[in-house]
């Protein structure tokens, strides 16, 4: 894809994706495939990936538009990190979808709505992040840890192995 906007100043970089992420974003809402957001990820001013909410079309709640555009960008790099990349959203990322951009390691991530504008329109992060902030045995779905004598097994042959690749 050729650069519409090279020697332009980042600013008008980023508005130029974000928007591209709200029309992604008002496509979704029309197709019915899942909720009102967009994503795009540029690297050197090229748009790499571009992806809409699939959450409703894939009967999967990871299938944000920020995780598919991430999973896109990856398999056209052919790396599991996006150094150097701008992720835009149409909308901030959801905490699911910002621990996502943190493992991609994108440098930069640019949103057109905040998480309160996106509450008001029914997509409310709130419980969410308060329940990140509680202990685990506070929180609303139970977690525990039972120890194994085996469990460590995997971790060890990782270490072992000729394949390991850090990440």
């Amino acid at each position: 894809m050729e650069n519409p906007l090279a020697g332009a100043p980042s600013p008008d970089i980023d508005l130029h994706f974000l928007r591209r992420a709200l029309n992604l974003a008002a496509e979704n809402v029309e197709r019915g495939d899942g909720g009102p957001f967009g994503a795009v990820i540029a690297q050197d001013g090229r748009v790499i990936a571009e992806a809409r909410n699939l959450v409703l079309a894939e009967n999967d709640p990871t299938a944000h538009a920020e995780i598919q555009a991430i999973r896109a960008a990856c398999r056209k790099v052919g790396h599991f990190h996006l150094e150097n990349c701008v992720l835009y959203a149409s909308s901030e990322p959801c905490p699911m979808c910002l621990a996502a951009a943190y493992w991609a390691r994108v440098t930069r991530i640019v949103y057109a709505n905040s998480r309160l504008q996106a509450a008001s329109a029914g997509f409310d992060d709130a419980d969410l992040y308060r329940e990140l902030c509680l202990p685990a045995a506070a929180r609303r779905i139970l977690v525990a840890q039972r120890t194994l004598a085996e469990a460590n097994a995997p971790f060890a042959a990782w270490h072992n192995s000729a394949k390991r690749q850090m990440y």
